[in-house]
């Protein structure tokens, strides 16, 4: 294997490691051990452990992973390591899409995927559609998105006053993004629907390769631009939808990973599978930081944001630096 993918192993063992060693931390430690005794207390640990942490762990690292690729497909097509969906607006159109679900259909698995989907695909329509006259450049395409996002955040608002109470609440809770209610009936159709986008992800990496290289390479090469970067939106959105439907619009994952791992990796362009281990390392490590950093359990979201503040300070400053 390259030393990339010797990198991005290692980080997807150490992700799963720290995932195995967090089923036994809480209020009530465990043992893995006890897991294989024959007791009342081992049937308690037992439904601790299986049925409330695994698939919390289950779902930070897929999701984590998923963001990871998400956020490497539109920092790839963007070339610019702003362009993450977070912050041009996909996300938080999924979360107005699963709001609009909420209120008119009432919810539901189904219903919250397709409202995702459709919210996160019909902001990426308006703003490609808004760049593409100009030619869809990164740094439009970041201005543009952070306008139709402010735009979003007004319209989620207003929906939010719309719902119920109980609901409405909810809804505000999640929309920092949360894992607190990932159970196995939710991942019975995120992780599937997610292992089927992360599948689709290798097949478009050659052509994302080529976009790196600029349209009129990528042309010769037989690539066809605009094809490619409309695969790679639609991929991107798909990721980001879904995990968007099963625990809220997560920010700072999408947009660090791929640069984080790029790093790690070294190497032309940004890695795929180091970036997928890497959304899934920082997403669980933010979880679990959520859960014991204070006394009382913080919300994901207020991790996430905290940490992509710093991380964007220190992107800036590097810039400034080299530009100095």
């Amino acid at each position: 294997m390259s030393r990339r993918a010797w990198i991005g192993a290692g980080l997807a063992a150490a992700a799963v490691a720290l995932g195995v060693a967090a089923l036994g931390w809480g209020d009530f430690p465990v043992a893995l051990s006890e897991l294989f005794k024959k007791s009342d207390d081992a049937d308690f640990a037992r439904t601790v452990v299986l049925t409330w942490r695994a698939p919390r762990i289950a779902g930070a690292l897929a999701f984590g992973a998923a963001l990871g690729i998400a956020g490497m497909v539109f920092q790839t097509i963007t070339a610019n390591p702003l362009g993450s969906p977070d912050i041009v607006g996909f996300a938080t159109g999924s979360y107005t899409g699963v709001l609009v679900a909420t209120f008119y259909l009432g919810g539901g698995g189904a219903a919250l995927v397709g409202g995702a989907l459709g919210g996160g695909l019909a902001t990426a329509a308006v703003v490609y559609g808004l760049t593409h006259r100009y030619g869809a450049q990164a740094f439009r395409l970041i201005v543009v998105g952070l306008g139709v996002t402010a735009m979003l955040h007004a319209v989620n608002l207003w929906l939010l006053t719309k719902l119920n109470q109980e609901v409405a609440v909810a809804a505000s809770i999640w929309a920092g993004g949360s894992l607190s209610l990932i159970g196995w009936p939710k991942l019975a159709w995120g992780l599937p629907l997610l292992a089927v986008l992360g599948g689709l992800a290798p097949v478009l990496l050659p052509w994302l390769r080529q976009l790196e290289l600029g349209d009129d390479a990528a042309a010769a090469h037989g690539v066809r631009p605009a094809r490619a970067r409309l695969a790679a939106v639609a991929l991107g959105v798909g990721l980001v939808a879904t995990v968007t439907a099963c625990a809220g619009p997560i920010a700072f994952i999408a947009l660090a990973a791929p640069q984080v791992a790029a790093r790690l990796a070294k190497g032309p362009g940004l890695p795929l599978g180091a970036s997928a281990a890497t959304g899934a390392g920082l997403l669980l490590t933010s979880d679990l930081l959520a859960q014991f950093i204070a006394p009382q359990p913080l919300p994901l979201g207020v991790v996430t944001v905290c940490l992509g503040g710093i991380y964007l300070m220190g992107l800036l400053f590097r810039e400034t630096r080299r530009g100095a």
